[in-house]
C-alpha cells in the first residue's frame, strides 16, 4: 500500500466478530464460557501432572507446558475482547495492539514447538524404547523447552519491531477481534514487502520445519507399530500417541483453515471467525482430548479433585 495520509496513530478500532448490537450479549456469554473452560481445564492438567509422581515423565512435562502456553495464548486476546463488548468500546491503544501481537506470536510458535517435542518424545519411546530414559532425560527436556522460549521471544521481538516501522492512516479499523500480525500488515499505509517476507520466512522455517519433524516422527512411529506382531501390542503402542496426534491434527488443520479461508475468501469477517478455532477452541479442547483418551491423566485428575480412584 502506498504511503498516503499517514500519521502517528495512537489507537485502533477492533471491529470484532459482529457489529450487530443484539448479538453482543450472545458473543460475550459464548466467549466467556469458552475462556473459563480453557483456563479451568488446562489448570487441572497442570495440577494433575505436578501433583502425581507417576506423571513426572517427559511426555507429561511437555503436556503441562502446553497447557500453560494455551492458557497464556487465550488470555492474550479473549479478556480484551470481553472488556470491549462489556464497555461497548472497540478501541485498543497502539501499545496494546503491539503487545498483543508480540504475545500472540510467542505463544502460537511455542504451541508448535511443544507439539513437535511431544511427537519426538513418542518417536523415541516407541522406536527406541531401550534408550528412552537416556535420550529424554530431565536435563534434555528442560533444555528443549528453554531453547524454544528463547527462539520464540527473539522471533517475536523481530516481527514486532518490523511492525513498529510501519505507518498507518488517520483512522484504522481492524476487522478482527484481536490485533494479529497479518491484519496489522494489511491495514498499514507504508510498504509492507519486508514484513511479508519475514512472515513467510518464519512460517516456512519455524512452523514448516516443526511440522516436517512431526510428520517424520509419526511416519517412523507408524512403521514401527506395523512391525509389531500382536494386535494388543499395536493397540497399546498407538494408544500412547493417539491423544497427541488428535491435538496435532486439530491445531494444524484449524490454523491451515484460517489461512486458506483468508486466501480464498475476501471477507475479513470469515477470516476472523475461522481464527477463533485455533486461538480459542483448540486450547479449550486440548484438556478434554487428553483427559478422555488417557487413563493416567484420568486417574490423576480424579485424585486432584478428590474423587476416590478404584
Amino acid at each position: 500500500m502506498k504511503p498516503g495520509n499517514d500519521t502517528q496513530i495512537s489507537e485502533f478500532l477492533l471491529l470484532g466478530l459482529s457489529e450487530e448490537p443484539e448479538l453482543q450479549p450472545l458473543i460475550f456469554g459464548f466467549f466467556l464460557s469458552m475462556y473459563l473452560i480453557t483456563v479451568f481445564g488446562n489448570l487441572l492438567i497442570i495440577l494433575a501432572v505436578s501433583s502425581d509422581s507417576h506423571l513426572h515423565t517427559p511426555m507429561y512435562f511437555f503436556l503441562a507446558n502446553l497447557s500453560f502456553v494455551d492458557i497464556c495464548f487465550t488470555s492474550t486476546t479473549v479478556p480484551k475482547m470481553l472488556w470491549n463488548i462489556q464497555t461497548q468500546s472497540k478501541v485498543i491503544t497502539y501499545a496494546g495492539c503491539i503487545t498483543q501481537i508480540y504475545f500472540l506470536i510467542v505463544f502460537a510458535v511455542l504451541d508448535v514447538f511443544l507439539l513437535s517435542m511431544m511427537a519426538y518424545d513418542r518417536y523415541v519411546a516407541i522406536c527406541h524404547p531401550l534408550q528412552y530414559t537416556v535420550i529424554m532425560n530431565p536435563r534434555v527436556c528442560g533444555l528443549l523447552v528453554l531453547v524454544s522460549w528463547i527462539i520464540c521471544v527473539l522471533q517475536s521481538l523481530l516481527q514486532t519491531s518490523m511492525v513498529l516501522r510501519l505507518s498507518f492512516c488517520a483512522v484504522v479499523e481492524i476487522p478482527h477481534f484481536s490485533c494479529e500480525l497479518n491484519q496489522m500488515i494489511q491495514v498499514a499505509c507504508s510498504d509492507t514487502f519486508l514484513n511479508n517476507l519475514m512472515v513467510y520466512f518464519a512460517a516456512v522455517l519455524l512452523v514448516g520445519g516443526s511440522l516436517a519433524g512431526i510428520l517424520y516422527s509419526y511416519s517412523r512411529i507408524v512403521s514401527s507399530i506395523l512391525g509389531i506382531s500382536s494386535a494388543q501390542g499395536k493397540y497399546k503402542a498407538f494408544s500412547t500417541c493417539a491423544s497427541h496426534l488428535s491435538v496435532v491434527c486439530l491445531f494444524f488443520c484449524t490454523s491451515l483453515g484460517v489461512y486458506l479461508s483468508s486466501a480464498v475468501s475476501q471477507s475479513s469477517h470469515s477470516t476472523a471467525v475461522a481464527s477463533v478455532m485455533y486461538t480459542v477452541v483448540t486450547p479449550m479442547l486440548n484438556p478434554f482430548i487428553y483427559s478422555l483418551r488417557n487413563k493416567d491423566i484420568k486417574r490423576a485428575l480424579k485424585r486432584t479433585v478428590g474423587i476416590p480412584v478404584m
